[in-house]
Order: C-alpha cells, then sequence, then structure tokens
C-alpha cells in the first residue's frame, strides 16, 4: 500500500482500530475465565472482523491473513466446533502478539511482515479437525427483486424488460423472495402471449397485477371484444397514443413507488393483518377508475417526510462535538499557561505592594481566571489509568501459566485521569511492580491450600484521586514479606552493615527491596532474581516526585503505595532563601517546618542531628552545599528547619528564610548547569527572580556521607 496516498484512510484506521485492539486485550484474557459468554465472544469476532475489514480497504493483506483466521477460530467457537481451553487461548493470545506486531510496523509507515506461517497453520488446525466444514457465516435470505435505478428528468416512467421479469417470477414461482412476492399470492396461470415472447405478459396477466395492488376494479384494461368509446377528460387520463393495452405514466409512476420507491407496498399489505388480497374479477364486472382513485404521484407522501432530513441532519453534527488535536500542540498550550502561570505570580507580588485597592482587585480575578484555565488545559491532557491497566491482565496470565499459579487480577479505579505523560511514564514501573507480586508474593497452590487458602491468589490493582496526587497500590495476599530475612539477605549482600540492619524497623527492612543490587531469589531466573527491577522502580518513580511505600504482614500478603502528582508540568513549592539565592523544594517532599534552636542539637556518629517525638533525624545545612561561602557567616540561635521526607526516611534541611508556597512551572537547565547534582530544573518566581528547583533525593545521594 501507499502510506503518502490514503494517508487521511490511514489515520482514521490507526484509530479504530488502536482502540478495538487495545480493548482485545483484557477480552481475550477474560474469555478463558467465561468461556461461554457469548456476547464476550461475539464482541471479540467483531473485532477481528472490524480490523480486518479496516486493513483490506487499505490492501495490507499480511494483517487480513491473520485477522481472517483468527476470525474464523472465534466463528468456530462461537457455533460451539471447539470450546475454550487455555491450550485454544495460547494460539489465540499469540495471533493477537502478531496482530499487534504487524499494527505497530503500520503505525511506523513500514510494511508490515506476514505472520509466521507456523502459526496461522496452529490457527488453522484448532479447527481443521472437526467433521464440519470451515465456519463461515450463514447465507442471507435471497434478496428481493432489484429496484429501478431512479432516472433523471422523463426517463422515470418506464421500466426495463429486467425488472417486469423479476416482477413476474415473484408473482408466479420462479424465484420468488420476499417483499411483494410474500405480499401477493400467485396468480393462476395466463395463456401465453402471443408470439411466445419471454418478454411480455398478457392483458389479464396485467389486470392482475394492478388489482391485487390497488384493489379491485381501480384499473381496466382495454377489451378486445368490442371497442369502447373514450372516457371523457375529467373521468380518467388520456391514454397515449400507440395502443389501448399501456397504462398512464401517473399509473406507472405510482406503482413503482409502491413496489420500489418510497416502501408504501410493505406497508399496506402489512396493515391487512398478512390477509390475502380478494381475487381478481372478470374485465367485464370492472368498473372505469374514477379520478378520486386513481393513485396519487410520488409528491404526496413528501410532506410527512420533510422533518426526517432534518434530524438526520442533526444526528450526522452529533460526532463533531469531538474534534481530534495533536499532543504537540495540547503541549504547546500547555507551555504557554505555564508561561501565564509565572505572570500572574508576578502580578499578584506587585498587586499586593502597590497598595492600591483596584488594581489589587483586578489581580485578583486574573489570579482566579488563570486558576480556572490552567485547570482546563491540564484536563485536556489527562487520560485514564486505564490506559496502563489494560495491560496487565495479559501480563499477570502468561506469568501464572509460567509459573504454574492460579491468580485472579482485580483492578479498581481504572477511570482516574492524570497527566498523559505520567500514564506513559508508569508503565514500566508497574509492570515491575506487578510482576513481583505475582511471582515473589503469591505462592504455588500446593503451598496456599496448605496454609488454610484459596488455591487461586488475588493481586488488587488500585488508582484513586487524593488532593493533587493520585494514589496508586498494588495489593497481594500472597506469603507477605520476613523483615528478619531481608535484614540477613541485606548483611549476606553487603547492602547495610550488621549494627545498622540490628537498628532497623520492619518498614524500613522492607525498603530494602529497593537497593541496588538486593533480591531475595539466590538463583536467577527470567522473571526476577538480578535485583535490578526494583531499584529501576524507586528510581523512576522519584524522578516523577513520587514516593513509594511498602507495608507488608508474614503470611498475609503486601501492599505497595505509590503517590505521584497529578501532572509534571506546574509544581507547588516550598520557596527558601539560602544567602541570597532563591531555591524551590518540591511540596512533595515536605513534611513540616518549625523554628530550631540551633544549641540543642546532638551528634551521633560524627552526624548531626535533632530529636523530634523521640526519633533522631539528620540535619544538614543547604547553605554549605549550594551557596558559595556557606551563607550566612555568623551562627544564628534560631533558624527554620525544613523536615523532608524521602521514602521511609526523613531528614532536616536548615535554610535562612522561608518565602512560602509557590506554584512554579519547571523549564529545564541549559547546557552548562545540565546535569548538575541535586537541580531538577530552575523557575521564575513572582518577584522576577531565577530560582533553582531542587532535586532532594539526588542532593542527598551526592552531598550526604552516609544516605
Amino acid at each position: 500500500m501507499s502510506f503518502e496516498a490514503d494517508e487521511e484512510i490511514l489515520q482514521d484506521f490507526l484509530i479504530e482500530a488502536g482502540e478495538l485492539l487495545e480493548t482485545l486485550n483484557g477480552q481475550l484474557v477474560e474469555l478463558e475465565q467465561r468461556g461461554d459468554d457469548r456476547d464476550l465472544l461475539n464482541a471479540i469476532f467483531r473485532a477481528f472482523h472490524t480490523v480486518k475489514g479496516g486493513a483490506g480497504f487499505l490492501q495490507i493483506e499480511p494483517l487480513v491473513e491473520c485477522c481472517h483466521i483468527a476470525e474464523n477460530v472465534f466463528d468456530a467457537l462461537r457455533n460451539g466446533q471447539i470450546s475454550v481451553t487455555p491450550e485454544v487461548m495460547d494460539v489465540v493470545l499469540q495471533a493477537y502478539d502478531a496482530v499487534i506486531s504487524m499494527f505497530d510496523q503500520v503505525r511506523d509507515r513500514q510494511q508490515p511482515k506476514p505472520a509466521d506461517p507456523g502459526l496461522l497453520a496452529r490457527l488453522n488446525g484448532l479447527i481443521s479437525g472437526e467433521a464440519a466444514p470451515e465456519p463461515s457465516v450463514a447465507a442471507p435470505p435471497p434478496p428481493p427483486a432489484p429496484e429501478p435505478p431512479a432516472a433523471a428528468g422523463g426517463a422515470d416512467d418506464e421500466i426495463t424488460d429486467e425488472e417486469f421479469e423479476a416482477l413476474l417470477d415473484q408473482l408466479h414461482g420462479s424465484g420468488k423472495g420476499p417483499g411483494v412476492a410474500d405480499a401477493i399470492p400467485e396468480s393462476p396461470p395466463a395463456p401465453a402471449a402471443a408470439g411466445g415472447a419471454d418478454d411480455e405478459i398478457t392483458d389479464d396477466e396485467f389486470e392482475a397485477l394492478l388489482d391485487q395492488l390497488h384493489g379491485k376494479g381501480q384499473f381496466k384494461a382495454p377489451q378486445a371484444e368490442a371497442p369502447q368509446p373514450a372516457p371523457p377528460a375529467a373521468a380518467q387520463p388520456a391514454a397515449p397514443a400507440g395502443g389501448g393495452d399501456e397504462i398512464t405514466d401517473d399509473e406507472f409512476e405510482a406503482l413503482l413507488d409502491q413496489l420500489h420507491g418510497k416502501g408504501q407496498f410493505k406497508g399496506t399489505a402489512a396493515a391487512g393483518g398478512g390477509q390475502a388480497p380478494p381475487p381478481p374479477a372478470s374485465p367485464a364486472a370492472r368498473s372505469a377508475p374514477g379520478p378520486e382513485r386513481r393513485p396519487e404521484p410520488p409528491a404526496a407522501p413528501e410532506k410527512p417526510a420533510e422533518k426526517p432530513p432534518e434530524k438526520a441532519a442533526v444526528k450526522a453534527l452529533e460526532p463533531e462535538a469531538t474534534v481530534r488535536v495533536d499532543t504537540r500542540r495540547l503541549d504547546s498550550i500547555m507551555n504557554m499557561v505555564g508561561e501565564l502561570v509565572l505572570v500572574r505570580n508576578r502580578l499578584v507580588r506587585l498587586g499586593y505592594d502597590s497598595g492600591n485597592e483596584d488594581i489589587a482587585k483586578a489581580v485578583a480575578n486574573l489570579d482566579v481566571v488563570t486558576a480556572d484555565l490552567q485547570m482546563s488545559v491540564m484536563k485536556t491532557r489527562m487520560q485514564p489509568i486505564k490506559k496502563v491497566f489494560g495491560r496487565f491482565p495479559r501480563v499477570v496470565r502468561d506469568l501464572a501459566r509460567t509459573l504454574n499459579k492460579e491468580i485472579n487480577l482485580e483492578m479498581v479505579g481504572e477511570e482516574t485521569d492524570l497527566d498523559k505523560n505520567l500514564v506513559e511514564a508508569l508503565a514500566d514501573p508497574l509492570v515491575h511492580l506487578v510482576r513481583n507480586s505475582v511471582d515473589h508474593g503469591i505462592e504455588m497452590p500446593a503451598v496456599r491450600q496448605a496454609a488454610g487458602k484459596p488455591r487461586a491468589g488475588r493481586v488488587v490493582l488500585a488508582a484513586q484521586q487524593e488532593g493533587d496526587h493520585i494514589l496508586l497500590s498494588i495489593t497481594d495476599d500472597g506469603g507477605g514479606m520476613d523483615p528478619d530475612l531481608l535484614r540477613e539477605k541485606a548483611v549476606a549482600k553487603g547492602v547495610i552493615d550488621r549494627d545498622v540492619a540490628s537498628r532497623m524497623t520492619p518498614r524500613e527492612c522492607f525498603n530494602l527491596i529497593f537497593a541496588p543490587g538486593f533480591s531475595t531469589r539466590d538463583q536467577i531466573s527470567d522473571v526476577s532474581g538480578r535485583g535490578v527491577g526494583m531499584d529501576v522502580v524507586k528510581t523512576k518513580i522519584t524522578q516523577l516526585n513520587g514516593t513509594l511505600e511498602i507495608d507488608s504482614e508474614k503470611g498475609k500478603g503486601t501492599v505497595i503505595s505509590i503517590k505521584v502528582p497529578l501532572t509534571l508540568a506546574i509544581m507547588p513549592t516550598l520557596m527558601v532563601i539560602l544567602g541570597k539565592q532563591t531555591f524551590a523544594l518540591p511540596l512533595v517532599n515536605v513534611n513540616e517546618i518549625f523554628n530550631l534552636d540551633l544549641t540543642r542539637t546532638n551528634v551521633v556518629d560524627g552526624q548531626e542531628v535533632i530529636v523530634i517525638r523521640n526519633k533522631p533525624i539528620p540535619l544538614f545545612y543547604l547553605s554549605r552545599w549550594l551557596v558559595r561561602g556557606g551563607g550566612l557567616t555568623e551562627p544564628q540561635p534560631e533558624t527554620n528547619v525544613v523536615i523532608v521526607a524521602v521514602g521511609e526516611k526523613k531528614v532536616g534541611f536548615v535554610v535562612d528564610h522561608l518565602i512560602g508556597q509557590e506554584e512554579v512551572v519547571i523549564k529545564p537547565l541549559g547546557a552548562l548547569l545540565h546535569g548538575t547534582p541535586g537541580m531538577a530544573g530552575a523557575t521564575i518566581t513572582g518577584d522576577g527572580r531565577i530560582a533553582l528547583i531542587l532535586d532532594v533525593p539526588a542532593m542527598l545521594k551526592h552531598y550526604a556521607r552516609r544516605f
């Protein structure tokens, strides 16, 4: 196919097929649990059929072939020729993977590679051993007689030979189909027309036809026995010159409209309760049709048909309620809103300092409008977390079969919305955590039975919004974690020394699984054991300004909680001053703030600490790390301390001055500052100064002696 020539059609196909295939992933896994659900089988069949149709229109033959064979398999499943088994679903899921691979190649504007012939053979093999022939859709009933095309100008009063032949076939039993022939009883055989021509009918046959269509005595054919005087013009329309065996143009128009055009004949037949019209009478017994009984011309039914086109037009406009927008344009709008937020912050500060009440009111209104605009633009970038959750039924299903475990996955809060960039960034960490729950958390079925648990384990993936954050959790009812075992493993691997391990709380022991190189597995498998996955998870969540917590109970199960902001574009921060420079601490890390008497600190193992609620907290002077000259030259008896949380650990940062909370737009650092330890970016403050945004975990890792 030519991607350039069919770009618009291709875009429509990619959107429709992409949505279908995304839904299909979960439906296939669900089908294995509910193999007798006909609605689900039909939905899957339709999805493959629709993708095949779009691919066929674009002449993507490899995709058409694979979808067609998969469609045949599901037709056989619907018809009961084969049943849903794990072995059947293994092959079907491989076919789905092949379809996804070809779809991705088409999306990248590449010619798709055909599916593996062995896979196609296995698909055909699922139904080839059955006695029934290859499944196919049931043949539709024979179609009604072809409708005459509407002719322009004055040609619409003629009928072709083929149309009359079809009409006669319906009346006399040859190829009788639905529609007109169903409502009209067969007429008795009429004598053949003179000359034996197949394309002509006798006067009696035509009279019988008109009587059956319009009622007895409405049309009168000329009698051959004796010529009749022509009726007056007021009683009958003028017959065309050329013979008395023809009907008028108006009569033929009405007949064609009732047969083919406006569907009046079906309604008439139905109104009769299915009873056949009376048999035709002899020509002599019929009276000449009066003008009041003549069929009305086609213009008559136009009045009731005036409004339906308007309704159809309204329905046609409904899909235009949504507009497809390039995500790059949304990103550009979000950047401009970010700049507007910075200007708003500046004006708010100037309005407070001006002392002018009118300016203060105008700035306050601008503040409200900007906040509403910011929220509206953020919502345009929001996507449901379902886009991430949708891949996990397949992940859990395949991993459970590999490990010979029985696992039920539950998903809660799939409609929770968050920034599209976060949706993409959370995919890999969540995959690691779910695989970890299946591999390490859920026990083997025999072990679970021995412990009095159901054979099938339970994993719950949940999402909910809490203020300006999203809370994600992965819960399993497996064996839980043993803090003592984690301590021993950490000491044996050299992650921590034994003295530190002995002082660790159970929750701190649980967080050891995020240490680089730490693993509870003695042997490495293709699923786990290298001690890399969980370290990557923590690093990624930290980069998203999120937090990660673990709570576990031995024999009961484990809960892993992730908290991330709704968006990465605009960040609430706490503005502080070190020396003469302004810095921003992400508010997600800030735990509490208080004034501290520096004479009441202690030193433990060479590290200055403060005791808060009977718990020692390390104390660090940010000025000594970030400001040339160390900040304030003379020690202060009291100063401000900001307690920040990094995972389960808390530390205190000594700052010179506090400014307050402020929403900032993150700007990347320039080439000279890129990669500076502890710096996440920069922003412009409300007073017009440049502020560096601190990356708390990276800063502690670089500057702190033991953290």
